[in-house]
């Protein structure tokens, strides 16, 4: 089952792609522009969710899946990404409608991914992709991989949101960017990403001004390769950088269940029962 990589794309990383490191840092980076800076915490009663970009096939990562509808992490998850087969595949998945089942049952919101191949994608197919998700798989929304980021690109992703959003009166969509778009795309989608990679960058990530005019709800960080001992930190960085919804794991990539899992719901307020 195709899963987001590492980068967030969701497939193979070519030229065009655009999920990156948001301001192109590393340790030891000369700063950012003046337009990025780092906004004043968010108030405390906005707690941090999970963002779940997606494990591997539920045949192959049982675990991962069940771990999601336990009790104390359903309680944390705001949303997981269903990616079946770079979509919802030709016919329904036996494995993928059970995994989907249950996480509907447990509460957790459940999202088809969507590749907008950088704004490229066609429409119709598009749409006919996110039919066969709501009627196999009852997603409660969309997830759109390889979103662009770009002003030229706005109109096509506008329109692309908002007829996803009218297929269903409860669908979330997400636009998978990886780094911070033009402005104007805060205004199509319920959130975005506007972080997709590694630790390294993200320790010294930037957040764009204009940021600070939206909620925290409308963002989300995915973050791999966090070692344990810097957990902290990294949800620290999340909130003061305004964004409700995270996923962080020591991996290298989204596959597998991050070896801090428990910890990491019961830093969300949570708690774990062992």
């Amino acid at each position: 089952m195709p899963h987001l990589r590492a980068d967030g794309t969701g497939a193979p990383a070519g030229p065009g792609a655009v999920l990156h490191d948001p301001a192109g840092t590393r340790p030891g980076a000369p700063p950012a522009p003046e337009d990025l800076h780092r906004p004043a915490p968010q108030p405390a009663e906005t707690p941090l969710r999970l963002g779940v970009p997606g494990y591997a096939h539920p045949l192959v990562a049982p675990v991962e899946w069940g771990e999601l509808t336990r009790p104390p992490a359903a309680e944390a998850v705001h949303w997981t990404v269903l990616d079946v087969a770079a979509g919802p595949g030709a016919r329904p998945d036996p494995h993928c409608l059970e995994a989907a089942g249950r996480l509907t049952s447990a509460r957790v919101g459940v999202l088809g991914h969507l590749d907008l191949r950088h704004g490229r994608r066609p429409f119709g197919e598009l749409v006919s992709d996110a039919h066969r998700f709501l009627e196999w798989y009852r997603v409660d929304g969309f997830y759109l991989g390889r979103c662009p980021a770009d002003r030229d690109r706005l109109p096509e992703v506008r329109r692309a949101a908002a007829a996803l959003a009218a297929l269903t009166p409860r669908a979330h969509v997400v636009l998978g960017i990886g780094t911070h778009p033009y402005p104007g795309y805060a205004e199509v989608a319920d959130q975005l990403v506007t972080f997709a990679g590694p630790w390294t960058g993200y320790r010294w990530s930037q957040v764009a001004e204009w940021t600070a005019e939206y909620p925290a709800e409308r963002f989300c960080h995915l973050v791999h390769g966090v070692p344990p001992t810097h957990l902290e930190e990294a949800l620290r960085i999340a909130r003061w950088q305004g964004a409700a919804s995270v996923f962080f794991t020591d991996r290298p990539g989204w596959e597998a269940l991050p070896g801090y899992w428990d910890d990491l719901v019961s830093r969300l307020g949570q708690g774990v029962s062992e």
